[in-house]
C-alpha cells in the first residue's frame, strides 16, 4: 500500500513531502519484481558517481529538504563555513551558517543570489545561489533546495587592485594637469627673484640686509613647493626600480643617518635588532632608502618625545627577506585603518597622505607587500616582506653507515 505523502509533526505543521527514493518505494507496487533489483542497483551506482562529481568541485554544494535540513555537504562548502560532515547532516542551515534564516530563504518558487561574508574559518567574501529542486509530479512544493557556493574572495581583491589603478591613473592625469599649473608660476617667481636679488645688492648694505633676508625666505619658500611637488608626482607617476644587489641592513643604516637630528631632538630611542648574515637583496636602493625613510618618519611622529622608541628588526628564511619597524606611539585607531593606503586620507594637520601610497607602491613593484599591525595606545608594526629569489641550497650530510640490503 503506497506510504502517505503528509505527515503531521509534533507541532501540528506538516513535515516534508517525500523524497525521491520514499516516492520510488511507495510505488514498488507497481514494479515487475524482476526490475526492482536492476533500479536499486542503478540508483546507487549514480547517486555514488554524482557524490564524487560534487566532492571534485571547487564550488560548494549543499543539498536541503523544504524544511532546510541538509541532506548533502560536499568538502568545499565545509571549508567555506567551517561545518563538520557528520554534524552537518541531518541539522538545520541555520543552526550551521550564522546569519541564514531559512524562513526568508526557503520559499517555493523563488530563486536566490547573495553575496555574504563569513570570518570562520577564514575571512571570506562568497556568493551563495539557492534553487529549489522541482517535484515533476506536483508543482506546488519542491522536492527540496540546492545551494551553490562560490568563494568571491580573489575576484574582490583583484577588483580592488583594478579599482586603485584607475584611481592611481586618474591621479597620474591631475599630477600632470598640476605640475604644468605650478610649476611654470614658480619658475617665474624664481627668475623674478633672482632680478630682485640683482638690483638689491645696488642698495647701501644698511638698507639691504633686511630685504636680502625676506628675499632668501622667499627663495627657501619656492624650493619646499618644488619639493612637495616633486614628491605628488613621483607617488602617482609609474617607475621603473634600478635594481642592484643592494645590502638592506647599510640602507637601513644610511636611513637612520638622515632622521637622526630629528630624532635625537625630539630624545626617540632607536633599537636594532638585526639578522646576523643577511644577504644582498635585488632591489632598487633609492627606492628603498625613500620607503624606509617615509615608515621611520611616520613611527617617529607617532610616538611622544619622552619614553618614545623605534626598534628595527630583520630576519631572512629561505623564501623571503621580512623587515619590521615597531614603535610604541599612538597607534591606528580601527576607522583609519582600512583607509590607511588611500591618498590623502591622513591623521597628520600638514600631512598630504602620500606616504605609505608611495611605500606599497616600492614593495609593489618589488615583487613584495607590506603589512600593519596596530593598536590604539599601543603602537604600530610594519612588516615588509620582500621575496627571496636567490634560494639558499641545502646539502644533505652523508648517511652515518652504509645501507645494507638483504638479500
Amino acid at each position: 500500500m503506497p506510504l502517505p505523502e503528509h505527515r503531521k509533526s509534533k507541532s501540528g505543521k506538516h513535515k516534508l513531502k517525500s523524497g525521491f527514493l520514499e516516492k520510488l518505494v511507495a510505488r514498488l507496487d507497481r514494479v515487475v519484481p524482476g526490475d526492482v533489483q536492476q533500479v536499486v542497483t542503478r540508483l546507487i551506482r549514480e547517486k555514488g558517481f554524482l557524490e564524487k562529481v560534487f566532492e571534485a568541485l571547487h564550488e560548494g554544494v549543499i543539498i536541503l529538504d523544504p524544511n532546510g535540513v541538509i541532506g548533502f555537504v560536499n568538502r568545499a562548502a565545509c571549508q567555506f563555513f567551517g561545518l563538520d560532515v557528520e554534524r552537518a547532516l541531518g541539522a538545520e542551515i541555520s543552526s550551521q551558517i550564522r546569519g541564514l534564516d531559512w524562513d526568508s530563504l526557503g520559499k517555493p518558487g523563488r530563486t536566490i543570489s547573495r553575496d555574504l561574508e563569513v570570518f570562520y574559518p577564514e575571512n571570506r567574501f562568497l556568493n551563495f545561489y539557492l534553487a529549489p529542486i522541482d517535484d515533476a509530479e506536483d508543482a506546488g512544493e519542491p522536492l527540496g533546495f540546492v545551494m551553490l557556493v562560490r568563494d568571491l574572495t580573489v575576484t574582490r581583491a583583484e577588483a580592488e587592485e583594478t579599482l586603485e589603478s584607475e584611481r592611481l591613473n586618474a591621479l597620474t592625469l591631475l599630477a600632470a594637469g598640476v605640475a604644468h599649473e605650478i610649476g611654470n608660476p614658480l619658475n617665474s617667481l624664481d627668475i623674478h627673484l633672482q632680478l630682485l636679488g640683482r638690483k638689491l645688492r645696488k642698495l647701501p648694505p644698511g638698507d639691504r640686509k633686511p630685504l636680502e633676508e625676506n628675499l632668501s625666505t622667499a627663495r627657501e619658500e619656492i624650493r619646499r613647493l618644488d619639493m612637495i611637488l616633486k614628491q605628488f608626482l613621483h607617488a602617482v607617476r609609474p617607475t621603473t626600480p634600478h635594481r642592484e644587489r643592494t645590502d638592506l641592513h647599510a640602507v637601513l643604516h644610511e636611513t637612520l643617518k638622515l632622521l637622526e637630528p630629528e630624532l635625537a631632538a625630539r630624545k626617540i630611542s632607536v633599537r636594532l635588532d638585526l639578522a646576523e648574515s643577511m644577504p644582498p637583496v635585488t632591489v632598487d636602493p633609492g627606492q628603498f632608502q625613500q620607503a624606509f625613510y617615509n615608515v621611520i618618519r611616520n613611527a617617529s611622529q607617532a610616538v611622544s618625545g619622552e619614553g618614545g622608541s623605534i626598534t628595527l628588526r630583520t630576519r631572512v628564511t629561505d623564501f623571503e627577506y621580512v623587515i619590521s619597524i615597531e614603535d610604541n606611539g599612538t597607534g591606528i585607531s580601527p576607522e583609519h585603518m582600512g583607509a590607511i593606503f588611500e591618498p590623502y586620507r591622513t591623521t597628520k594637520s600638514s600631512g598630504s597622505g602620500l606616504g605609505l601610497l608611495i611605500v606599497r607602491r616600492i614593495i609593489r613593484e618589488h615583487g613584495g607587500e607590506i603589512e600593519i599591525e596596530s593598536r590604539e595606545n599601543e603602537g604600530t608594526r610594519v612588516l615588509i616582506h620582500l621575496p627571496r629569489l636567490e634560494r639558499a641550497v641545502r646539502l644533505l650530510g652523508p648517511p652515518e653507515s652504509d645501507p645494507v640490503i638483504d638479500l
